[in-house]
């Protein structure tokens, strides 16, 4: 096939939707597929013009304000629908389309190209979060009107399912996400990388995602007391600094990738991540990969991967007494810990990528055979023809 990725956000920007399109990107590039990401431009020199075998077609962009590596592209549906056009896809898969996304969905739906829609980030509950309210209703509009577009939307979780369905989008399908489980595994469990951040034999407090306004890490503010414990905080954002005034005595590793990230995920004792507007959240899956238990606020993506009091624990949105008592129950318990843990790693067994890979694919096959037949369907229906007066009524000049 000719797939056309159509990204919001992508490289050097590692963040939840990039690690998605890199996924599939190395599958579609195992089968052979022609593909083409179009995404912003960077400021950084070294990102390849290739990635995975496909060629990556940057629009320039602008910084976004207060958040200065996350790249908002220019241009109109016009640029984006040449582009189109010029590769001439089978289908355009629609990476968390938002600003991008959207003017992208006007054009294939222009050029009669089906696309698929990855419902990823819930950007219009942001607002809020960023101090701007007033834009949630414009932006769960524009949301909308970019699903309605797409032949079919995919979202990762049965809350993302639950709530796009609840406002009226039609063509919904569940896509959840896989997750590397050579790569994260508790083999990766390093007893020196543990002795570095927790000197003292403390039981390891977990946090890994971007820091940023939307993850809620403050509120781990409320397990800095917890006797014998140490709270390691993986990741790096626009909050990195107030954030390390609010966690005087965490341990912030900055960025970690590859091998790294994976003995990090493996030596935690307990994965932690209080943020609420999560359609998914990978890093859970990575952790229960390492055998390691997780507690997570109960809404959104983590409704679906945490099993309570089988494989982690939930808590109510904005119950801090509840996190840290979930918290204090698991690190003051290592028997209980234990078994967590190695349900926690059971769990997520099959979930791989390749699996996840075959699953997209027969969805754009299916967009793809639902275009086609449609267009028979039109191609078959008899040419309009004039109609003639059933009365013989002279007809003057004006009227013809």
């Amino acid at each position: 096939m000719r797939i056309a990725i159509v990204a919001e956000s992508f490289l050097p920007l590692m963040n939840g939707v990039t690690h998605s399109i890199l996924r599939v990107l190395e599958h579609l590039q195992e089968r052979g597929d022609e593909v083409l990401v179009i995404a912003p431009s960077t400021q950084d020199a070294d990102v390849p013009a290739e990635v995975c075998g496909a060629h990556v077609h940057r629009l320039p962009s602008v910084p976004l304000s207060g958040y200065a590596n996350v790249r908002v592209a220019l241009g109109g549906v016009y640029r984006v629908k040449r582009i189109l056009a010029d590769f001439a896809p089978d289908v355009v898969h629609l990476a968390s389309p938002f600003v991008l996304g959207w003017r992208a969905a006007q054009a294939a739906h222009q050029l009669g190209i089906p696309s698929v829609a990855i419902y990823q980030t819930e950007v219009p509950s942001y607002a809020a979060r960023y101090g701007v309210p007033f834009l949630e209703n414009w932006a769960w509009n524009r949301v909308e009107n970019i699903h309605l577009l797409a032949a079919r939307t995919l979202v990762p979780s049965t809350f993302a399912f639950n709530q796009l369905r609840g406002r009226g989008i039609p063509r919904v399908d569940m896509w959840r996400r896989g997750v590397d489980t050579r790569r994260f595994s508790p083999d990766k469990r390093d007893d020196g990388w543990r002795a570095s951040v927790a000197p003292d034999g403390e039981r390891i407090i977990g946090y890994v995602g971007r820091l940023a306004v939307e993850k809620q890490v403050e509120d781990l503010a409320v397990l800095a007391d917890i006797p014998g414990t140490r709270l390691v905080v993986v990741g790096d954002g626009p909050q990195q600094q107030a954030l390390q005034a609010v966690l005087p005595q965490a341990v912030f590793t900055g960025f970690l990738d590859g091998e790294d990230l994976a003995r990090a995920v493996a030596s935690f004792d307990l994965f932690v991540h209080p943020g609420e507007l999560e359609t998914f959240c990978q890093t859970i899956q990575e952790a229960m990969a390492s055998g390691v238990p997780v507690v997570a606020t109960g809404r959104g993506g983590p409704l679906d991967l945490v099993e309570n009091s089988r494989t982690g624990w939930l808590y109510e949105p904005g119950d801090l007494a509840g996190l840290r008592a979930r918290v204090a129950d698991l690190t003051g318990d290592d028997a209980k810990r234990r078994a967590f843990a190695a349900a926690a790693h059971a769990s997520v067994q099959g979930r791989t990528w390749p699996v996840l890979g075959a699953e997209l694919v027969r969805h754009y096959q299916a967009v793809m055979s639902e275009t086609a037949g449609d267009r028979a369907r039109r191609d078959s229906e008899p040419t309009p023809t004039q109609s003639t007066p059933t009365q013989s009524t002279p007809m003057s000049g004006a009227t013809l």
